[in-house]
């Protein structure tokens, strides 16, 4: 199949694309800057250069490339940085892009003719933290979020909605990405949180996280764009885990000392209700319906198979830093 890949540059995309030319597709991936587009040849795909927010520049670009299916991977997360306080400000952008940049894809797949769309959405902390730990796809988002993440979870909404209103539109509720590219890789800013115990226990550390490797990401996306019912689906690891159970572990498979326990009043200033959630109250995700409706399995079934393989690679860097500065 022809896929036009609207934010291809990112980590997600990164992964992708070969993915996808392995599977014997063709890929139009799109990126704002020229100086992306000798990337995303090398990688097997033919760039498009242009604003993702440009109505006409978009429709133009995909009518151009005549696409079987739309991939909407437009974030702006790749600067998201080490302060939650600050979620609201590092989040305007992408929250643009899941709404303005939603419906501007998605009016030009309509007047393309392209018949199906995979979107990328998020699982996790979107969800109502009531009931039980790990949350299916029938279960409710927050109706109350934290308020510094209220835009941002109006724009999830948004992009899942107007994604599966469109006829074959599939949303994928992606839990939190590590691996290569991304902020839990080696040079990662989260990496450099948790080797300065930058990164603690907050309280009882009872805030349930979701992890996918975005090597695991990229093949249930080459997986939602060759199959799968119009919905949404979660996509994550199989095992679902507390703060104070996964945290640690990450910490020791990349030679970190144990991360610190902060009580939860003397955090709460800091973190602010998004990062208090997160650390205290977020619920998992189930990765039960896209394994059996996509037909897809995790390479990482756990975080702690991908922890190892960071930290050996985290092994392999500061070795050869050490050689290099030897």
């Amino acid at each position: 199949m022809r896929i036009f890949l609207a934010g291809a540059t990112g980590a997600l995309g990164g992964r992708l694309i070969p993915q996808l030319v392995a599977a014997g597709h063709t890929v139009v991936g799109t990126t704002r800057h020229e100086s992306k587009a000798d990337r995303l040849r090398a990688l097997g795909a033919e760039p498009a250069v242009l604003d993702p927010l440009d109505a006409a520049a978009v429709r133009a670009a995909v009518e151009a490339a005549a696409p079987d299916v739309l991939v909407h991977q437009l974030t702006a997360l790749s600067g998201l940085g080490n302060n939650p306080r600050a979620f609201a400000k590092e989040f305007a952008e992408t929250n643009r892009l899941r709404t303005e940049g939603t419906d501007v894809l998605l009016a030009a797949g309509r007047a393309a003719g392209v018949r199906r769309v995979v979107a990328q959405s998020y699982g996790g902390w979107p969800y109502a933290r009531t009931g039980g730990p790990i949350k299916t796809e029938s279960d409710p988002l927050d109706p109350t979020p934290a308020r510094e993440a209220v835009a941002a979870l109006a724009a999830i909404r948004h992009v899942e909605e107007a994604t599966t209103g469109y006829g074959e539109g599939l949303a994928l509720r992606y839990g939190g990405f590590y691996g290569p590219g991304t902020s839990l890789a080696p040079g990662g800013v989260h990496v450099a949180m948790v080797r300065a115990r930058k990164f603690p226990i907050v309280g009882a550390g009872s805030g349930i996280w979701s992890f996918c490797h975005i090597d695991d990401a990229a093949s249930a996306t080459v997986a939602a764009i060759e199959r799968g019912a119009p919905g949404v689906y979660n996509v994550g690891d199989d095992e679902p885990a507390p703060v104070r159970e996964w945290l640690p572990v990450l910490a020791a498979a990349i030679g970190a000392p144990p991360p610190r326990h902060v009580p939860a009043w003397l955090a709460r200033p800091l973190l602010g209700q998004q990062g208090m959630l997160l650390m205290l109250t977020a619920r998992g995700i189930s990765n039960a319906k896209a394994k059996r409706e996509l037909d897809w399995t995790p390479t990482y079934p756990s975080w702690r198979d991908g922890f190892r393989e960071l930290g050996a690679a985290l092994g392999d860097r500061d070795a050869a830093h050490g050689r290099a500065q030897g």
